[in-house]
Parts: C-alpha cells; sequence; structure tokens
C-alpha cells in the first residue's frame, strides 16, 4: 500500500493538471462510448418491435414535409369521409399518443390517453402484468370503455376500479373500466427512427372501433391519419387513399412501406454513428498516448526513487499491479461519474413530470442503460490493458543502475 501510495503521490500525479486532462478525455470518451451503445441497442429494440409491420402489403402514412399544410381550414364532416372511406375499403392499424388529461396517481405525474384500434393492437401485442387484454365491441354511452394503464397508475387505478374522465377527443364525460395493467416500461418505437421510443407507465389506452371515431373530435382524426397503416394493401390503393384525403382534406401524406422507412433512418443515422465512433477513436488514442507519456516522463524525472525502489525488491509484477490498481481507480472514478449523470437524467424526468420519459427500474436506470455500461466497462479494460503493457514495455527499455544515483 505504501509503494501504491509512492507511486500515485510521486509518478502518477507528479503532473495533475496532465492527468486531470487524461480523466477528462477518458469521461468524454466514455460517455460517447455510452450514447452510441444505448443508441444501437434502443435501435435494435425497435427494429423488433416494428418488425412486425416489415411486411408486404403494409404501407404507413406519413405527412409530406413539403406540403403546404393547414389545419384551421379542415372541417371535421371532410375527415370524418375520409375515415368511412377507409373503414369501408381498406384495413388500418390506427394508434394515437399524447392526449393528456387529469387524473390522479401517486407520482403526480401527467397521464395521456392513448387511442388503438383493433388492428394495431394485434400488431403491438402489448404485455400486461395482470389483468386482461382490450375488447373493442362495447358500445358508447351503454357501457364502461375497457382500458389498460400503465404501470405507474396500477396502485392509484387497480384492475376493476372506474376511472371517469372528460375523455380529450369527445369532449365527453366517459367512464372506463380498467382491464388490465401493463407490464413496466412498456414503450413504442417510432416507425421513422426506431431509436426513439415513448414510455407509457402513465398512459390509458382506450379501444377505439368505427362509433369512436366517428364521434371523436377533429383532433384525433387528423393525428390518427399520420401515422395509418394500411395492411394488405397495395401501393395502387395507398395512391387512391393519398388522392381521397387531399381531396377532402387538403392534407398531402406519403406512403411507404416499413423497409423504405428503415432505409431513410439508416441513411443519416448510420453516417452520424461514424462521426461519434471516429471522434470516440481519437478521444481515446490521445487518452492512450497523454497516459504513457505521462507515467514515463514522470518516472524519468523520478529515476532515482524508481530505482531505489527497484534495488530494494520493487518486481515488474509488483509494478504492473500497481499500474493495474492506479488505472483502476481512474476509470471507477470515471464509471461512477458516468453512472451518476445517467441516474440523474433518469431520475431527472421524474423532477419534471415528463411521463413518456418515465421508467422504472434500478436506480431508475433501465436494461439498455445496464448493457451500455457493461460495454463501456469492457472497452475500458482493453484501453486499461493497453496502457499498462505499453508502458511497461517503455520503462523496461529504460536502463536503470545504481549509477543513476550518483
Amino acid at each position: 500500500m505504501r509503494i501504491l501510495r509512492f507511486f500515485i503521490t510521486r509518478i502518477f500525479l507528479k503532473r495533475w493538471i496532465l492527468v486531470l486532462g487524461m480523466i477528462l478525455l477518458l469521461l468524454l470518451a466514455n460517455y460517447l462510448t455510452f450514447t452510441t451503445a444505448r443508441s444501437i441497442i434502443s435501435t435494435y429494440q425497435g427494429y423488433q418491435e416494428i418488425e412486425t409491420l416489415n411486411q408486404e402489403g403494409t404501407i404507413i402514412a406519413n405527412l409530406d414535409p413539403d406540403s403546404e399544410t393547414n389545419t384551421d381550414k379542415i372541417n371535421i364532416d371532410e375527415t370524418k369521409k375520409v375515415y368511412e372511406y377507409l373503414n369501408n375499403n381498406y384495413t388500418y392499424a390506427l394508434q394515437v399518443d399524447g392526449f393528456v388529461t387529469s387524473l390522479d396517481n401517486e407520482h403526480d405525474m401527467e397521464v395521456s390517453v392513448n387511442y388503438i384500434n383493433e388492428e394495431a393492437y394485434k400488431i403491438n401485442q402489448l404485455r400486461l402484468s395482470q389483468g386482461n387484454h382490450l375488447t373493442f365491441n362495447y358500445k358508447m354511452n351503454e357501457e364502461k370503455i375497457p382500458v389498460l394503464v400503465g404501470a405507474g397508475l396500477a396502485k392509484t387505478h387497480p384492475v376493476g376500479s372506474t376511472i371517469e374522465i372528460t375523455d380529450p377527443v369527445t369532449q365527453q364525460l366517459v367512464n372506463l373500466t380498467v382491464q388490465g395493467v401493463l407490464k413496466k416500461n412498456t414503450y413504442r418505437s417510432n416507425f421513422y427512427a426506431p431509436n426513439s421510443k415513448n414510455y407509457f407507465n402513465f398512459s390509458i389506452f382506450l379501444p377505439v372501433n368505427e362509433e369512436f371515431i366517428q364521434n371523436a373530435g377533429l383532433d384525433l382524426h387528423v393525428n390518427g391519419l399520420m401515422d395509418i397503416a394500411l395492411l394488405d394493401s397495395t401501393k395502387e390503393k395507398a395512391m387512391n387513399l393519398k388522392e381521397h384525403i387531399y381531396e377532402n382534406v387538403g392534407l398531402e401524406f406519403n406512403f411507404f412501406n416499413q423497409q423504405e422507412n428503415f432505409d431513410y433512418f439508416e441513411e443519416y443515422y448510420v453516417y452520424s454513428l461514424k462521426i461519434v465512433c471516429t471522434i470516440t477513436f481519437i478521444l481515446l488514442l490521445i487518452m492512450v498516448c497523454l497516459a504513457i507519456w505521462n507515467t514515463l516522463i514522470s518516472i524519468r524525472l523520478m529515476i532515482k526513487d524508481f530505482t531505489i525502489n527497484l534495488l530494494v525488491g520493487l518486481s515488474y509484477s509488483k509494478l504492473r499491479a500497481i499500474f493495474y490498481s492506479y488505472f483502476g481507480i481512474l476509470f471507477s472514478i470515471n464509471l461512477v461519474i458516468l453512472f451518476a449523470i445517467t441516474a440523474f437524467n433518469r431520475y431527472g424526468f421524474w423532477l419534471r413530470k415528463d411521463s413518456i420519459f418515465a421508467t422504472y427500474g434500478i436506480f431508475g436506470l433501465i436494461s439498455m442503460d445496464w448493457i451500455a455500461f457493461l460495454i463501456v466497462l469492457f472497452i475500458d479494460i482493453i484501453i486499461g490493458f493497453t496502457i499498462v503493457e505499453l508502458t511497461l514495455k517503455k520503462i523496461k527499455r529504460i536502463p536503470i543502475s545504481v549509477g543513476v544515483l550518483n
């Protein structure tokens, strides 16, 4: 322990500014590695989730970004015609998220009502921690509407309880009955950016049928068209719908299959990954060179003390253990800082009551966070091994003899 303290205080920290710079470079490289790894994991999860849509006959709508959009001129009678046309000629999946409502819960989070039709429900395959799945054959104003709630609402609104709210899209007072509870951290990935997710811990999933859609307001009608997925369809039929929407509503939509959405996403995503990976590699290379150079220069400056330690029994195997201990400490400090930053960011969503990103987990971290940490740890081990072995190889070339004591 005494010899370790000597090396840390007299050799490794001889130029503490360089050491601080090395720590900062490592922290930045670790952070970039962590965020990149987590993004790749999130993308992989998104691809797995959306893969059910990546099949022949499934075509997804999205608003043409180059078109002029004026939703103020849209009339609800016109959107009803569009949905009548959809119901008569197409099989489609509809899911609209994010209509906020006021509902008591133990965390005082804002609650979003998400609307989903039967086809979208079959595709999403939402997993439940308790209760039963949704049914869609209810009659409005005649019976309670069955709903699913997120895990964050389960304590205040358990299975079998009744929720009375003013529905955000019909503006009517509705009675809902909780039929099931979603598993913790249930999410939905974006069709066009699979690495992006919304979490449903504080959401209500309300089933919609044709009757509900006809009674819904303009917001649901317009937002429902934005990501509507045509099933068992063709490009020709999609173009017919595109023309029908434009003629009635004045909105211009594009229709792509999911593979085309993936291809568009990968164009800019892979390019971004290459840039981040290049920057990270350069930072790590500079950090490795700086660590080796700083250690060697410090040893040369303290060559007498270093020689004395070698003469009184310090072996190169013990020196290797000292080096690994020192860099293990430095790398551990960086990992603790990275962990604290990540945990604070996760906890920040709870503090800001940002329900679509609030997640449950150990210290607020979820599986993708822990996997990304393991990847960072693995890379750090490789870096530490490289620094120590290269440094020792250089040290062995330094001529050391009793003569340096004169």
